[in-house]
């Protein structure tokens, strides 16, 4: 990265060139982060007053990997993420409304109340989902390049130059999936790119415990492609890299690893306790929050001021409250919806004794029917 940010220095003048962002940029970037850290800690509230279930895993401390990535996509762009999704989805262009009423399983969600809070999803915006298991959403995120790629080389759609981003974290990268898929985006040029979300942590297990070689980012020279290592905690050196890999898959070149050593700010997930982490490394990285480091960027280079920021901090509190409000209000998914989405055959539910399917007795979707 600082071979990049030295590079950009060399080749412009003028005391402005220096600056990696414009003010424009800069407030957005600074609007995506904000808008992902409320959002999630309305998501904290939320649950502890029993308004959502399940297992609810926040990305608070993750923002400057979403934003960096993210907010340089197409519409067209997919992205593929994990159980940590929710900040996805919003970077991505998914509303707040959308995302939360989900999470609270209302029939207005991005997936009817269905997926919850580990499976967004949005054909609209190309989020392809989050996957409650791990690595299970590589796959995916390569059959969405190859898609990419087949569109332009089979079927000759010569504007076609979507990119996919896949997301996952470092206990993924341990997992058959990751390996596979590296060694066939690669072999097929697949304009993909890999980026790990290292947290440091895969649940309780501290990554330098369960990985032979804990740095990541080589095992992308290994099969051909470029590894690189970057500060997650920092937006514009994400974003630095961001634009490198996003270009290089754009343009034909083919998949890149991107390795982003970040740290997330809370347990696991809202169930953890958090008690396995040292509180001196909780500590450490608290200070260099992703947010604070872009704000100082921010007003040092006179990018905006004080009350331009709070007036989008201001924006998103609204907007926020707005999400509860529509989500609360929001009916639940009717009993009928139960059996969509859930087999190819939606008469694969079985066959009773008088020889019928079952799902078609009109006292199943009243709960009274003898099953």
């Amino acid at each position: 990265v600082s071979d990049v940010v030295k590079e950009k220095k060399v080749k412009t003048t003028g005391p402005a060139s220096n600056l990696l962002i414009t003010k424009e940029e800069g407030l957005v970037l600074y609007e995506d982060m904000v808008l992902g850290r409320t959002f999630e800690d309305m998501c904290a509230q939320m649950y502890y007053r029993g308004k959502m279930f399940g297992f609810v895993h926040l990305y608070n401390g993750q923002e400057a990997v979403s934003t960096g990535f993210i907010k340089l996509l197409k519409q067209e762009d997919s992205v593929v993420s994990t159980y940590r999704d929710h900040v996805h989805a919003l970077s991505k262009g998914v509303p707040a409304s959308a995302v939360m009423s989900e999470l609270f399983g209302k029939k207005t969600g991005c997936c009817r109340g269905q997926g919850g809070s580990m499976h967004m999803f949005s054909k609209e915006h190309n989020v392809l989902g989050g996957f409650a298991f791990i690595g299970e959403g590589i796959p995916v995120a390569t059959g969405a390049a190859f898609t990419s790629k087949y569109k332009r080389e089979v079927l000759k759609e010569a504007d076609c130059d979507h990119v996919t981003l896949a997301f996952f974290g470092d206990g993924t990268c341990n997992n058959g999936q990751f390996f596979e898929c590296l060694n066939m985006a690669q072999l097929w040029k697949l304009p993909i790119v890999f980026v790990v979300e290292n947290n440091l942590w895969a649940i309780g297990m501290s990554h330098l415990r369960a990985t032979s070689d804990p740095e990541i980012y080589k095992k992308g020279p290994a099969f051909g492609m470029p590894g690189v290592h970057v500060d997650g905690m920092d937006v514009l050196k994400v974003r630095e890299v961001a634009k490198e890999a996003i270009g290089r898959a754009r343009r034909g070149e083919g998949p890149s690893l991107i390795e982003c050593e970040t740290y997330r700010f809370r347990g696991h997930s809202l169930a953890d306790p958090d008690e396995l982490r040292d509180a001196g490394e909780k500590n450490h990285y608290n200070t260099r929050c992703p947010i604070a480091a872009l704000k100082k960027y921010i007003f040092e280079n006179n990018l905006a001021t004080e009350a331009d920021l709070k007036t989008i901090d201001k924006k998103i509190d609204e907007l926020i409250e707005e999400a509860v409000e529509f989500a609360e209000a929001s009916p639940l998914p009717p009993r009928s919806q139960l059996l969509e989405n859930v087999f190819a055959d939606p008469k694969g539910f079985g066959i009773g004794p008088d020889g019928k399917y079952r799902c078609e007795d009109p006292k199943f979707t009243e709960g009274t029917a003898q099953v």
